[in-house]
């Protein structure tokens, strides 16, 4: 008996798998995110190396690890060639990055397509990042992405201007909460933001001018805007208020 039931299960039909496939959909625009089409502007047949200056700075960059953990320079040599590659990782950037540190070049896709920082679209001359976290936005920060947009012609966040100098996107906090609201072009930080303020910064870009960065309200980094409350006296002396056996 049992040899019979060991029989029917042997000749029971396995169930079906399903087979994964591959899409073959159109591209959609959320798609750049995640899966790399080669485009005219964007495919591994347009190359990409460092220049002089930067192969040196690759190589500085490198000798910082051990020479089995080399590749733990993927970061800074993924941005050291994004901003020779105006301001974005192409897949030709990714795959020379790779070629250098001897990884496999998935693993530099992984890398690429995880951080934020890295833009896997072209951008403008401008990049125009603002915050709009908690802080911020309790301090007017989407008014001031309301403003940005109108300033640059009535963009919508994630695109840029037909002129190709002003990209502007949304982003999570930048670390500046004590400057609420700002925004961030290029490297540097545009803090304590008006609307008026705003617009002031955008239109030294626009004349190719770079604004001094820091807090457009007058105050040096974060300072109490109501001066000092704390520390404001004299400081006690060597042995000042010690028992007797300390001073």
């Amino acid at each position: 008996m049992f040899a019979a039931q060991l029989a029917r299960q042997v000749r029971a039909p396995r169930p079906l798998r399903s087979v994964r496939r591959i899409s073959t959909t159109p591209a959609r625009r959320s798609d750049a995110l995640f899966v790399h089409r080669d485009t005219p502007y964007n495919n591994p047949k347009i190359p990409f190396a460092f220049n002089a200056d930067n192969q040196k700075r690759a190589q500085e960059i490198i000798s910082h690890y051990p020479p089995q953990y080399k590749k733990a320079a993927v970061i800074p040599l993924l941005d050291l060639a994004q901003r020779q590659n105006k301001g974005w990782t192409s897949i030709s950037v990714m795959n020379y990055v790779a070629n250098l540190l001897e990884m496999p070049p998935m693993r530099v896709y992984e890398v690429a397509t995880f951080y934020t920082m890295f833009n896997r679209e072209p951008i403008g001359e401008n990049f125009v990042q603002v915050c709009t976290t908690t802080p911020c936005m309790l301090r007017g920060a989407y008014d001031i992405l309301g403003k940005v947009c109108s300033e640059l012609g009535g963009i919508k966040p994630g695109d840029t201007t037909k002129d190709g100098k002003f990209t502007v996107i949304e982003v999570e906090c930048q670390g500046a909460c004590s400057n609420a609201p700002m925004i961030v072009v290029g490297d540097d930080f545009y803090e304590d933001l008006t609307l008026e303020t705003t617009k002031k910064v955008l239109d030294a870009f626009k004349k190719g001018e770079k604004p001094k960065p820091g807090p457009q309200s007058g105050r040096h980094t974060s300072e109490n805007s109501a001066g000092l409350t704390a520390l404001t006296s004299k400081p006690y002396g060597p042995g000042e208020f010690c028992t007797p056996e300390f001073s």
